[in-house]
């Protein structure tokens, strides 16, 4: 039986009377994670091999990460800028991308299965040209084995995003398209160093929803300096107005080295919201989704129709193996989370002379199918104990029950069963909360092996 005296608030939360507010002292990380210690250099290699030359399990999903480490500028809260965009730079790129493409799609592993979800992400992938774009896509489509209803989805700015670009990206086969909106408000999106004006924002998006050809989806940021709660709730009521088909709704989260800091140290720009402050929000936006009927698919997913389904969001942050290509892509593997080079001439120089461009391997922890389905359920708002994996002799949801029960008096959970829901509280701290529910199972494995008798 786990006994939950020995943890302290950081994982049993705070008794208040607003947990949604003061739960925990903030959110300290976008994911919920363990870190582990990296392979050394032979035995990553060797690793690799046997992991691309054999079929992995066909029966686990599979999707396709492409990075594209290109901004024409540096978002004021961005912790993950790596190049600034040329042309020479981007074309350079570009090919070296395809050479890669094509290397990895010939292998053992990737044609054994099938990818049920893409994405190419950044950075910025609209930096490409939409002659580049439609290329990316068609050798997308041509090299892998996709499902047939393979979800495709292509990240950007709607900045420069022309009618052009959007035709050769659903040429190229694209089915889905993101956009970082951040916020539709012209002074929030200035400090945040976004490019257009609401006006122009809101038009664009409008026009490529209307379109009907693919769904267009929205990012917003809540916790931005200048956005206050009307201002947000003013993006929310933009979002709607532009017809998109689905919205994310993400807390600020920033990073150490992210410019925004300097320039609020320097009285440039104000603070951004306070923890309690960006509760309120995500209260108001979920509200708001609740009132104008959106389909809520994860804890920080709505969508407006049925066209909207967020594979590869689901899949990649839960069970899901994921492909990584491009400089700075991550995945995962049959067991093993591997980082390609983040510096591009490091990556540029793997490729020219055909070595490996993974950078960084480790072995996943022996308790990562447990780990995934916290994550998946965590994410989903709903914990089903037939959907959790064995922890020793018992079932891991029964393990935690005393936790989540704790939790429930807490208010941030409701059990019922063998399932339990998040209540608002409990989604706005959903990635804490699984975050603690993984050092709980971490920190008894790891009481379990020390106690385990050494061989003679």
């Amino acid at each position: 039986m786990l006994s939950i005296d020995k943890f302290d608030e950081s994982i049993l939360a705070v008794k208040t009377p607003d947990p949604l507010r003061f739960a925990f002292a903030r959110k300290s990380s976008p994911h919920a994670g363990v870190r582990l210690k990296p392979l050394a250099v032979d035995e990553k290699e060797r690793a690799l091999k046997q992991l691309f030359a054999a079929d992995g399990e066909k029966s686990h999903k599979r999707c396709l990460y492409i990075h594209v480490p290109f901004c024409r500028v540096r978002c004021t809260f961005c912790n993950f800028f790596q190049n600034a965009a040329s042309r020479q730079l981007v074309d350079d790129y570009f090919e070296a991308l395809m050479l890669e493409i094509k290397h990895k799609a010939w292998m053992q592993w990737t044609q054994a299965g099938t990818f049920h979800a893409v994405y190419v992400g950044g950075g910025t992938p609209t930096d490409l040209s939409a002659q580049q774009i439609e290329a990316l896509g068609k050798a997308i489509r041509h090299y892998f084995p996709l499902t047939a209803d393979c979800e495709i989805t292509l990240e950007g700015r709607i900045n420069r995003f022309s009618d052009e670009m959007f035709q050769r990206a659903l040429e190229g086969g694209f089915n889905r398209f993101s956009f970082g909106i951040q916020s539709f408000n012209t002074q929030v999106r200035r400090s945040a160093k976004r490019l257009d004006d609401r006006e122009t924002v809101l038009e664009r998006i409008t026009a490529l929803s209307a379109t009907e050809q693919a769904p267009i989806i929205l990012d917003l940021l809540y916790g931005l300096p200048y956005q206050t709660i009307d201002i947000f709730e003013q993006d929310l009521a933009d979002y709607l107005s532009t017809g998109a088909h689905g919205i994310d709704l993400y807390q600020l989260v920033v990073g150490a080295n992210a410019p925004m800091l300097n320039l609020v140290e320097k009285g440039r720009i104000p603070s951004p919201a306070t923890t309690p402050d960006k509760a309120s929000m995500y209260e108001l936006g979920s509200r708001f989704m609740q009132k104008h009927h959106m389909r809520q698919l994860s804890v920080n997913h709505w969508a407006r129709d049925n066209r909207e389904r967020s594979q590869y969001n689901s899949l990649a942050k839960t069970y899901a193996q994921v492909l990584p290509i491009g400089c700075g892509a991550g995945g995962n593997i049959g067991g093993y989370s591997m980082m390609n080079h983040r510096t591009l001439d490091t990556y540029m120089n793997a490729i020219k002379s055909g070595d490996s461009v993974v950078a960084m391997m480790t072995k996943q922890h022996a308790l990562e199918p447990i780990f995934a389905a916290l994550k998946a359920g965590f994410d989903r708002g709903v914990v089903s104990r037939a959907m959790m994996p064995e922890f020793g002799a018992c079932s891991s949801y029964d393990y935690l029950l005393p936790l989540f029960n704790h939790w429930q008096e807490k208010g941030l959970l409701q059990v019922q069963g063998d399932y339990f829901s998040l209540t608002m509280a409990g989604q706005f701290w959903a990635v804490s909360l699984a975050q603690a529910c993984i050092q709980v199972l971490q920190s008894t494995y790891q009481e379990q092996i020390a106690l385990e008798p050494v061989a003679m």
